[in-house]
């Protein structure tokens, strides 16, 4: 179980600091210093902005400032139900109408050296469709007891579809036979780790067979994406930094997990161009 006294990590996820302001830090090392704006150390950090639904959200320790305000609703929010629901083709169509992802701003700047890759898969079954997502073994020292998508870094000589993949199948175990490549989420920024990760959306032709690596993955999610796409399971909070502008957080409540930071911004983006609710360039996160 984490603690708030956990080492302070610098993981993507919480990378929120302007890429060209100093000092660049993590929210999570933010809080570990006591730094103006968050909870003295040994203190409770405050608890999300909304009341979240009965028997969703996970463990996790949220760095949340004291700052922490409601965001916006949704992107999707408005929209009926039957909307709500897309197809494998749905997302396939909008990520070919969508145009080129958007790279990084640090990702172009010099000194940037190393690139991770991540893989959200996609798969149809029994008429609903689902996103495989991970949950990270409490002894990991960055993102312990996190959701995320597989993924991690590049190695040399590598292109960076082939480390979504490796990574996937190191991670979970997942057969890359047959993996149709649907197209890249806008490019994210790591600026603490000095790299940028690259998203990649795919398609499985089944549900997959897939094996949690006891060392990296405590389980496998398969969540439906309709499940995410409920309104209330969303919330967006708005965190100010002392060196940075406004910026949103989001989080999507699942039970028994959260998934927020970066993960959450990479799904929004991707719920909200199935959905036709959010575009290129409104990934809203470094």
């Amino acid at each position: 179980m984490p603690t708030p006294e956990d080492p302070p990590d610098d993981p993507p996820e919480e990378a929120v600091a302007d890429p060209y302001d100093p000092p660049v830090l993590s929210a999570r090392e933010a809080a570990g210093r006591g730094m103006p704006g968050w909870p003295k150390p040994g203190d409770d950090f405050p608890p999300p902005t909304l009341p979240v639904p009965d028997g969703r959200g996970g463990e996790q320790i949220i760095p949340r400032p004291l700052n922490a305000r409601p965001g916006r609703p949704a992107p999707w929010s408005d929209l009926p139900a039957e909307r709500r629901c897309p197809t494998l083709d749905d997302v396939r169509a909008a990520l070919a109408a969508a145009g080129p992802p958007q790279r990084s701003e640090r990702e172009t700047m010099p000194g940037i050296d190393r690139a991770s890759a991540v893989l959200a898969p996609l798969y149809e079954h029994e008429g609903d469709l689902y996103v495989v997502l991970t949950r990270r073994t409490w002894e990991m020292r960055a993102h312990s007891g996190e959701v995320s998508f597989p993924g991690g870094r590049q190695d040399e000589g590598e292109d960076l579809w082939g480390t979504a993949l490796r990574e996937a199948h190191e991670e979970i175990r997942l057969d890359a036979t047959d993996i149709e490549p649907l197209g890249e989420l806008d490019h994210l920024a790591t600026i603490t780790s000095r790299s940028f990760i690259v998203p990649y959306v795919a398609a499985l032709p089944s549900r997959p067979d897939t094996v949690a690596n006891p060392a990296e993955v405590s389980e496998v999610l398969h969540v439906r994406v309709a499940e995410l796409l409920d309104p209330a399971i969303f919330r967006e909070e708005r965190w100010t930094f002392p060196w940075a502008e406004d910026r949103p957080i989001f989080f999507f409540e699942l039970v028994g997990d959260t998934v927020w930071g970066a993960t959450g911004a990479m799904l929004r983006q991707l719920l909200g161009l199935a959905t036709g609710t959010v575009t290129r360039g409104e990934l809203d996160h470094i």
